[in-house]
């Protein structure tokens, strides 16, 4: 007998031709995050992954797949021989390893892929539910809402797990292209990013700054963040540009009210620039409708106006709370609440304009010329590789 962690996967079994490409990339996936432990055979049957390692590295090992999008359930298994001895043995052994059974109600299911197996999969759960029953007589049977479920898979060989580990699902990183996020030092950006890369999207990051109005602390939290999101999205580069030039001569040439949406057009052109030079097909944000005055939807439709690629927007109509909840789920939040400002609240101004027209807008962008102040952000162009 031997013990295996086991990753099923959930989506991926709905793409038809391109399943393999899929499951492959979340292959990597998995292997990418437990790089640091030792781990023998991994092996792929019947649409489950099957990773052989030390029994007492499994807690950890599965705590980390489980930051693997694509992977609906984890599973401890015992692989033993397909007959009936060898299975009740497993079974035994994975009560035992389990524990705390007693006065439990249980469920047995069987899967028969193996279809030369003596019994069908009905069968299967209703022989063991058996001997379940009558050897362990402080547990019951609950075939609705039992406190454990036993597993009993006839494959190639028979595997017996009890209960299942829920994960992320969603679909692999990298399987849906690559979007650029707009990481700012808050709560929303993170749970964005973390949103998009469930779809499938390879995630970069680009994070304005205006030091020294906004200090190094406020920067190297945004790393922070990006450095947390990696546990999810896998290797990133974050590229971190100085907006200064930008404000400075807002400040100087443009209305005081319009300094919010100005300088989020600007963020907008210097995105989709960095974008376009490394073949990067979406932007994303974590703006949420309504929130500040840079959300409104008169808002947002002045500032999609300077780019031609998509923009991302998961958390758009969510609610705040469940925004929080994410991040506090992503282990992001509490970095986010740090008191380090970014240079969107260090400029905000008091009244900002709420409704904006894009000729207004327009009117005040003639003061400024877009194309050297692009190059001078340019210019403290930082490319940090998470």
């Amino acid at each position: 007998m031997k013990w295996f962690i086991s990753v099923s996967f959930g989506e991926l079994t709905l793409k038809g031709k391109n399943r393999n490409k899929f499951v492959k990339q979340a292959i990597t996936n998995i292997k990418r995050n437990i790089k640091d432990f030792d781990y023998g055979n991994i092996f792929m049957e019947s649409g489950k992954v099957y990773i052989e390692a030390n029994k007492n590295d499994f807690p950890k090992m599965i705590s980390e797949i489980k930051k693997v999008f694509g992977i609906i359930y984890i599973s401890e298994v015992l692989m033993t021989d397909k007959n009936i001895d060898s299975i009740k043995n497993a079974v035994d052994i994975c009560l035992n390893d389990f524990g705390k059974y007693e006065n439990k109600t249980f469920k047995v299911e069987g899967h028969r892929v193996d279809k030369s197996f003596e019994m069908n999969s009905p069968e299967i759960g209703a022989y063991f539910g058996a001997y379940i029953l009558k050897k362990y007589n402080n547990m019951k049977v609950d075939v609705h809402n039992p406190d454990l479920k036993v597993f009993i898979d006839i494959r190639k060989d028979a595997f017996v797990y009890i209960n299942r580990i829920p994960a992320l699902g969603g679909l692999p990183i990298g399987s849906g292209g690559e979007g650029l996020l707009l990481l700012s030092g808050g709560i929303d950006s993170p749970v964005a990013g973390y949103m998009m890369a469930k779809r499938g999207l390879k995630i970069s990051a680009i994070h304005f700054h205006s030091y020294p109005f906004t200090s190094k602390r406020a920067h190297k939290k945004s790393i922070d963040l990006a450095q947390i999101l990696s546990k999810y999205t896998g290797e990133m580069k974050v590229y971190s540009l100085n907006l200064l030039p930008v404000y400075t001569a807002i400040g100087k040439k443009c209305q005081r009210k319009n300094t919010t949406i100005l300088s989020r057009r600007f963020m907008m052109r210097i995105a989709e620039k960095i974008a376009n030079e490394n073949k990067i097909q979406a932007l994303i944000t974590g703006e949420n409708l309504g929130q500040v005055a840079s959300q409104t939807i008169q808002s947002i439709s002045v500032i999609n106006d300077v780019v031609s690629i998509p923009i991302l927007r998961p958390c758009i109509g969510m609610d705040k709370n469940n925004i929080i909840e994410i991040a506090r789920k992503i282990d992001t939040y509490e970095k986010a609440i740090e008191p380090y400002e970014d240079c969107c609240s260090v400029f905000t101004p008091d009244r900002p304009v709420t409704k904006p027209r894009l000729k207004d807008i327009q009117f005040d962008e003639k003061n400024l010329d877009i194309e050297y102040l692009v190059d001078e952000v340019m210019k403290s162009l930082e490319i940090i590789e998470i």
